[in-house]
Parts: C-alpha cells; structure tokens; sequence
C-alpha cells in the first residue's frame, strides 16, 4: 500500500474517532466540568457581595472549594480528565470541522483551535492542583494576571502588546455578552427536544449567564489596556479583583449580586449544553 493510501486511512480514522460516541461523551462531560467551575465561582463570588470575602472568586478558589469537600481529590481528578475531553473535542473540531452547515469555515476551525488552547491551559492547571504541584491552578489569578503582564511590558513594544491583548479580551467579552442576548446558542441546541418551561430555565441561564460571563471578560480587558496606556502591571487583574470591582460602582455590592448569579446561571446553563448540544 502507497503513502499516499496509508496517510488517507490515518486522517479516515482520525475523523472517525472525533465522530465517535467517545469523543461526544468527552465534550459533554467537559461541559459538565465547565458548569461546576463556574457555578463555584458565582457562589463564591456572592459570598464576597455580603462580606465573606475569605476565599477569592476565580478558579483557584473554586478548586480549593472542591478540594475540602468528601473525595475531594477524585473529584479534583475527574474535573482534571473531564476539561481534557473538552480540550480534544475542540481539537477535532479544529481539524475535521464542528457540527452544523458551517462548522468547516475556516474561521469556526480558528476559534475551535483557540478554545482548544484554552480549555488545554485551564485542564492544565486543574490537573496540577490535583497532583499537588507548586504553581498550580489554585494559584492567585490577580498575581498571576499582573506578573504576566509585567513580564510582557518588558518586551520590545510591551506596552502595545498589552494593550492590544486587553483590547482584544474586552472585545470577545462584547461578543459572548452580544451573542448570548441574541440567543445564538440556539443553533447549537438540539431545540426539538426543549419545549415548556425547561427551554424557558435554558433561555434564562443563557442569557442571563452569558451576559455576565461577557461583562467580566470586557472589564477583565478594560483594566489591561488602563495597565498599559499607564504603563503600570500592578493595575491588571484576574477574576477575583475584576469581580470585587463590581462593588466599587454607585450600585454597590448589587451589582456584584447580579455578576455573581449569572456566573452562577452560566455553569446551569453549562449543564444543559452537556444534555442538549450537538456535538
């Protein structure tokens, strides 16, 4: 058999395997981990909106939260080997194309690389914490988001570099929050099996939640380009200050509340794309 012949039935098996019933379980059970981290974020973060600011809102703090509960460390694991399912799903998108009419765009292949990234990097940092390692997820996200761009400000045109990467963050923000008010997750629901009101609860968690995940993106964007235009590190933050500055508002610790339940919302509405998405 030709090269030619041996490298079409590698890419034929490979597309297979991401079609398979293996990788579907994989990209649900991710969005399963996806809903608990951001549903232990939302409740820590409505712990700080009245008072009970101890624990920090953002991933570091939810695995902590994980890991004081009853077989803490299995679950540590298994949300660990869950988000790298949700990882290998988005490369297969990126290689073989998403479901839906245009899931073979070049610019859905591009996003799904870049989700694939992300979610590599956050499976990354949760199996680290489970394995213990120094440095790991559980770590401050407001001192990691400051020395990372302190480093970057050192650079050969830091200060650009910065700005345009909080820019482009602030943008993607507008964009989750724009897309969930539209309901552009419809497309990838299987809506014929929602009727009553379990659509109506997925409709109020999509938006609702969406809306909030993109505010948080948009300021988390907006305090690094003010880091940049500044040119002070110590002024970008993680998701920890990002969230506490919502009390900083004339509306007070509400504002906060509000943040907080959608974060909430988006993990249950995470919960529903791992019932009800085409995958």
């Amino acid at each position: 058999m030709g090269t030619a012949a041996l490298g079409r039935r590698g890419k034929l098996r490979a597309r297979q395997a991401s079609n398979s019933s293996a990788m579907e379980a994989a990209a649900r059970w991710g969005f399963v981990a996806r809903g608990v981290l951001y549903l232990l974020v939302g409740v820590l973060a409505l712990r700080i909106a009245f008072g009970d600011g101890g624990q920090e809102a953002d991933r570091g703090g939810a695995l902590k939260e994980v890991a004081e509960q009853p077989l803490g460390s299995f679950l540590l694991w298994a949300l660990g080997i869950a988000l790298v399912g949700m990882a290998l799903w988005r490369l297969s998108e990126a290689c073989f194309g998403a479901a839906g009419p245009d899931g073979h765009k070049p610019r859905k292949r591009l996003f799904s690389l870049a989700r694939f990234l992300f979610y590599g990097f956050v499976a990354y940092s949760v199996l680290s914490f489970a394995a213990g390692t120094a440095g790991s997820g559980s770590g401050s996200s407001d001192k990691q988001s400051e020395d990372v761009t302190a480093r970057a400000m050192e650079l050969p045109g830091g200060q650009w570099i910065v700005g345009i990467g909080g820019l482009a963050i602030a943008v993607t923000g507008l964009w989750i929050a724009s897309r969930a008010a539209l309901r552009k997750y419809h497309k990838h629901l299987k809506m014929s099996a929602l009727h009553g009101r379990t659509r109506q609860a997925v409709d109020v968690t999509g938006v609702a939640g969406g809306v909030a995940r993109g505010a948080v993106f948009t300021v988390l964007g907006g305090f690094a380009v003010k880091a940049a235009a500044n040119y002070e590190p110590d002024k970008a933050k993680g998701i920890d200050d990002t969230l506490r500055s919502f009390s900083d508002t004339p509306a007070g610790p509400w504002l906060l509340v509000l943040i907080a339940v959608g974060l909430a919302m988006f993990g249950l509405f995470s919960f529903a794309m791992a019932r009800w998405r085409k995958i």
